[in-house]
């Protein structure tokens, strides 16, 4: 059954290697079950039941890629979306948890209708690839912001605006050791580094008396109630309208809709291209098999994870480590998310991890998007100035949805500017109506 679903002989590969290979993406990723929950408790969800959210829903998503697509890719929250989730449509726009929750929820509807349409191609082509890679970049500056200012090494000044934070504090002296820490796990090339820097972090947490161990002994966290939900409570129907009556009241919905929608898109679809050219899925014409089954898996993870309580759900690019440890098929990515699924039984533990702990991860994060950097065309003065400005914006602006706006307006007025016109699609046009209208109200 084995063989027939997952076909391994055509893949070259077998059962004890792809059981390696998904026990290795989840060591390389595990770090979410951490930093995800800690991020959307600050907009006052319930950490206990974003814990469990992340690590089934993760798990879902998974054995879905694994199974209809056949993908050794695995799904999890997505870091720089969830910080769009907490920072800028909470903490910003002033969006409740719930709110947030339903726009994630239809961007995951509207996810699936692109995904079995053709929608998806005309949307890929209207989008210039250096306005996606500085988009990433951007993301990556931003999340490392959190990071750095979650660790206490930037703290507000009222004379900077920012400075550096008391490096005498133990607090902040353990952010600064753990980022360290992963720094030279991550320069060692070891597998799972971002996930180990945790967990030693943690550990000489302990040894601070910075984090504490009376959660160990805490009793394994519930279920969430009503239809396996935490917030879109689809068990009372009021408590379901609610959500969506404050969402729809928002001015600023269809530009939330529209980020958490193209960040979702595009992380999706350059990871699976990533990790679709090293095991040999893309062929001459550029065109992967089975994309639009792994497009669907990706975009059902984003309503499952909606309904359970977390942000959008999507492809990891940390799935490359477990192609390079011989992952070839689905069985891979059903590996490793009977690794989340079982995750649930070590909530415990997390009690001990502190936003020092996770902070060296975030700036980890944050350092690997931004290498999406180096291949915008920065000697085009009409490229790099809006790159440039999607990038500030959205760390000065401490706005992800404000930085694309921006930056798409900006793209549109330098390509004018320099007579290249052509280059613009009708979609970004229409896309910049909505950006001034936003920006206007």
């Amino acid at each position: 059954m084995v063989e027939k679903l997952f076909k391994l002989s055509k893949k070259h590969t077998n059962v004890k290697t792809e059981i390696i290979a998904g026990l290795t993406t989840f060591l390389a990723m595990a770090y979410i079950l951490a930093v995800n929950p800690g991020m959307l408790a600050t907009t006052g969800m319930p950490l206990q039941a974003v814990f469990v959210a992340t690590a089934v829903s993760s798990g879902v998503a998974c054995i879905l890629m694994g199974v209809l697509a056949n993908y050794p890719v695995a799904l999890a929250p997505g870091m720089g979306v969830n910080a769009l989730f907490t920072y800028t449509v909470c903490l910003t726009y002033g969006y409740t948890w719930e709110a947030a929750l339903a726009t994630v929820f239809v961007s995951g509807l509207i996810f699936v209708l692109i995904s079995v349409t053709g929608v998806r191609k005309l949307i890929i082509n209207a989008i210039p690839k250096n306005m996606k890679l500085a988009i990433g970049a951007g993301i990556g500056f931003f999340i490392a912001f959190i990071g750095f200012v979650n660790g206490g090494i930037v703290v507000g000044n009222p004379d900077t605006l920012v400075a550096l934070g008391n490096f005498k504090d133990p607090a902040v002296l353990l952010a600064i050791i753990g980022m360290l820490v992963t720094i030279v796990l991550m320069a060692k090339n070891v597998n799972g580094a971002v996930f180990f820097g945790i967990i030693l972090t943690t550990i000489i947490g302990i040894i601070m008396r910075m984090c504490g161990l009376e959660g160990i002994c805490a009793a394994l966290p519930a279920l969430p109630t009503g239809l396996i939900s935490v917030n879109l409570d689809f068990s009372t129907v009021g408590a379901f309208a609610r959500g969506f009556s404050d969402m729809l009241s928002q001015p600023s919905l269809p530009l939330v809709l529209f980020s958490f929608l193209f960040v979702d898109f595009f992380d999706t679809a350059g990871t699976l291209v990533a990790v679709g050219n090293n095991i040999g899925l893309v062929n001459e014409k550029g065109e992967m098999e089975n994309i639009e089954k792994a497009l669907l898996a990706d975009s059902v993870g984003t309503v499952v994870g909606a309904a359970l309580g977390t942000s959008t759900v999507t492809s990891f690019v940390e799935s490359g480590s477990g192609v390079a440890a011989g992952g070839r098929t689905g069985l891979t990515a059903v590996t490793t998310g009977i690794c989340f699924l079982l995750s649930v039984l070590f909530y415990p533990v997390l009690s001990v991890v502190t936003s020092q702990v996770t902070a060296p991860a975030l700036i980890v994060v944050g350092v690997l998007m931004a290498q999406q950097l180096k291949d915008i065309d920065w000697m085009d003065f009409s490229t790099a100035v809006p790159a440039f400005l999607t990038v500030i914006i959205m760390v000065l602006g401490y706005s992800i949805s404000d930085g694309i706006a921006f930056g798409f307006v900006a793209y549109t007025i330098a390509k004018l500017s320099a007579g290249k016109g052509k280059e613009i699609k009708p979609v970004i046009y229409i896309l910049d109506l909505i950006f001034i209208a936003y920006f206007l109200m």
